[in-house]
């Protein structure tokens, strides 16, 4: 396994002495399979966890985060480089396993180079440090006349060179400098941070197949099993037949999983679970199984009365978490009212990779390998479902193909744990498509009401705004109605200039397992707020742009509350409108917004929002053709995500968002009948096509020094509006509800 490596610290340590590294890492080496512990070998310099130096000068950098097209495997080792001088041709990747020393390692919220980039700087710049100070010492000289060029300290005077890979085991020797006494290198002289040339480290290996992902991991004598879940939550077997199962060839045994209770966290759901020597003998045989469900009180679930009850919901007042002026002050005092309601369903992940694992259970241990977004919450479940101790299980992280939060949660994981304990053995989970789609952790469905008074300007004199939703913390508590977590997720943190302002949310039961999903609540927060925004650009008779930017108002930092914990957010953070008011005007410029003939059936729409703390503005085009089909020949785009790491990678992300947004937008939409998930695959839960994806994306990146913000997320947000705000410049209707594929347009 080439990009992941299976050695054993004992054996790194023998090396690396015999060899004269230099680490600047305390890092942890994963245990060949269930290797036998000796005595402990010598331990070489580790004053850190992230970076060594071999004496044959290949730099190794170890990842925290987990890749799934992502960039983070590439972005953070890529600063450690920079501030290191390294030669980014000799640096090669280690991926951690799951281990609270590395501190958080969820890789979801946008938020892994934010977090890391200045600890990863700080990283390489100690390392350059000592490296020069090895080297000034073996030249008797001063370190301030000495300097660095990639994987090289040179003697400025003099002209003399040693690689890193000739001083490393002398800078082992050497005490840690203080943070203070450590310069970080000034942008000026950044080597790749910001530059163009940054492709994803792991491409070529993925390009030509070589890259392990889940469902490439494998373990010696492992068995395969496919698990035949409760189709409703919650649900326990009451009985079940198998005989038919087992004369399946290839079918082993089948087990039972006991069945989670609330609330149900990331837990199997507990099932049937097919034993087989192969994936496809494993899923045959669950076919044949004939099992009998006790009831659920989640069987009361149908997509449509819920719609109901969350829109009635809606339209009474909930609980306050925005509070600006006096909202009911202003609308006793008249002016034009307009109302609005809007609608999202359920929302699958449906990345291209299911889920999968391959877990063992030896001795009160497990050891497991998984495409997971967060590999301590793989600890954290497997320890409490079988009631081992958290550092008992080690978790090794493959590739994902494709992530979008579904593989934070780590259920299949445990699921391959408690049936190797079972079964004794090695156990691969692999689920189907329609496994994914019936068993998803669900981006909610919400209902938002939006009610604004607009003067004679045009202006709102009073926004009221209220969202009601199933909140993810139901995931961790059964009682949850509320989503108090999720108001900051474009709800309480409206932008615009206006003196009165009242966000509320609604309480909402959940009836299926919820959870975050690119870009969680922004989704519906954003299509409600940037839709209402056009529509009342259109009751005032105002463009759209224009409109936009007088709802922003004038270049100010908004004032928000803060929970202490994010106070050092707000600091380095604020919402700042000049920087949303540029990506506008980017965008606006880029498209060619007003200075373009529109024909019949063809319209531009915009929308603009801040998330993960990234400004975005995006306009869409679409043609509506005689058959009521959208098209969309252009989307232009303009991203302010502060100081940015890799050019390409924005670019890749935002383009992606705009086929995925395309996806929600027009095709997406789960339901339920009975508490059973209606949709299955992609005939009937589609995906954006070749044929229906947009056909040009333009990406343009603002310059800006201010800290890295997120961009796996923020471009999914104003697509949705934006393009429907396109459609009813288009066709003169207004949509408000997801998907639009059940709107008859013409």
């Amino acid at each position: 396994m080439k990009l992941i490596e299976n050695v054993s610290r004992r054996g790194f340590l023998q090396g690396s002495l015999a060899s004269g590294v230099f680490v600047l890492s305390a890092r942890f080496i994963p245990e060949p399979l269930w290797a036998a512990e000796g005595e402990a070998a010598a331990t070489p310099f580790e004053p850190s966890l992230w970076m060594s130096i071999a004496s044959d000068g290949t730099v190794t950098i170890v990842a925290h985060r987990s890749e799934m097209g992502c960039g983070s495997r590439t972005a953070l080792p890529l600063v450690v480089a920079d501030e290191l001088d390294a030669d980014w041709s000799r640096v090669r990747i280690d991926q951690a396993i799951g281990d609270p020393k590395y501190g958080e390692q969820d890789t979801d919220g946008s938020h892994s180079v934010r977090s890391s980039f200045d600890l990863m700087r700080q990283v390489g710049a100690t390392g350059r440090v000592m490296l020069i100070s090895a080297a000034a010492a073996q030249w008797s000289v001063s370190p301030k006349d000495c300097a660095t060029e990639p994987h090289f300290i040179v003697h400025r005077a003099s002209g003399r060179k040693l690689g890193y890979g000739e001083v490393a085991a002398a800078a082992a020797k050497l005490p840690v400098p203080k943070k203070e006494d450590v310069p970080l290198k000034p942008r000026s002289e950044w080597r790749y941070i910001g530059k163009e040339s940054n492709s994803l480290f792991d491409l070529p290996e993925i390009v030509s197949g070589k890259a392990v992902f889940g469902m490439d991991a494998t373990m010696p004598g492992m068995v395969y099993a496919s698990v035949e879940h409760p189709p409703v939550l919650g649900q326990k077997i009451k009985s079940y037949d198998d005989k038919a199962t087992l004369k399946v060839p290839g079918v082993q045994k089948t087990v039972t999983i006991q069945t989670f209770k609330p609330p149900h966290l990331f837990q199997p759901l507990g099932g049937v679970a097919v034993i087989a020597d192969n994936t496809w003998a494993a899923f045959k045989g669950r076919k044949s199984l004939k099992i009998e469900w006790d009831s659920s009180p989640h069987a009361v679930y149908n997509s449509a009365p819920f719609r109901k009850t969350l829109e009635a919901t809606s339209r009474k007042p909930g609980k306050l978490v925005r509070n600006v002026g006096d909202v009911d002050a202003a609308f006793a005092k008249g002016g034009k009212i307009i109302e609005a309601e809007y609608y999202t369903p359920h929302l699958a992940h449906v990345s291209m990779e299911p889920p999968v694992a391959v877990a063992e259970y030896r001795d009160g241990k497990v050891l497991a390998w998984a495409p997971t977004q967060n590999p301590q919450a793989v600890q954290e479940t497997i320890a409490g479902v079988l009631g081992i101790k958290k550092e008992d299980v080690t978790c090794h992280v493959t590739l994902l193909g494709g992530g979008f939060g579904r593989k934070s949660k780590p259920d299949q994981v445990a699921e391959a744990a408690v049936l190797s304990k079972q079964l004794g053995k090695p156990v691969k989970v692999v689920w189907s498509r329609e496994d994914d789609i019936h068993f998803d952790f669900f981006h909610s469905v919400a209902a938002m009401y939006m009610k604004a008074a607009i003067g004679p300007d045009g202006k709102p004199t009073a926004w009221l705004q209220r969202t009601v939703y199933p909140p993810i913390n139901s995931t961790f508590d059964a009682s949850a109605t509320y989503a108090d977590d999720e108001m900051g997720l474009g709800w309480n943190n409206l932008p615009f200039d206006i003196p009165n302002h009242r966000a509320e949310n609604g309480p909402a039961d959940y009836h299926v397992r919820i959870g975050w999903l690119r870009s969680v609540a922004n989704i519906y927060h954003a299509f409600a707020i940037h839709s209402f925004a056009d529509e009342l650009a259109k009751a005032a008779n105002k463009d759209s742009v224009e409109y936009l930017l007088t709802l922003i108002g004038p270049p100010r930092i908004v004032s928000l509350e803060y929970k202490e914990e994010e106070a050092d957010e707000k600091q380095r953070y604020p919402l700042d409108t000049a920087r949303l008011r540029r990506v506008v005007e980017i965008a606006a410029e880029k498209s060619g917004w007003g200075k373009r003939p529109m024909g019949k059936g063809r319209g531009m729409g915009i929308a603009a929002h801040r998330s993960f703390l990234t400004y975005v503005a995006t306009v869409v085009e679409v043609e509506v053709d005689s058959k009521g089909q959208v098209h969309i020949p252009g989307v232009w785009t303009a991203v302010d995500a502060g100081t940015v790491v890799s050019p390409d990678n924005i670019r890749n992300q935002f383009e992606g968002a705009a086929v995925f947004g395309t996806s929600l937008a027009l095709f997406g939409e789960i339901t339920a009948t009975n508490g059973i998930i209606d949709q299955s695959n992609f005939h009937n839960y589609q995906l954006t096509r070749m044929n229906r994806a947009p056909r040009h994306v333009d990406v343009h990146i603002v310059e800006s020094e201010a800290p890295p913000a997120g961009v796996g997320e923020p471009g999914v947000p104003p697509f949705a509006p934006a393009l429907y705000n396109a459609v009813f410049a288009a066709t003169g209707k207004r949509v408000r509800e997801l998907p639009l594929s059940k709107t008859k347009l013409v």
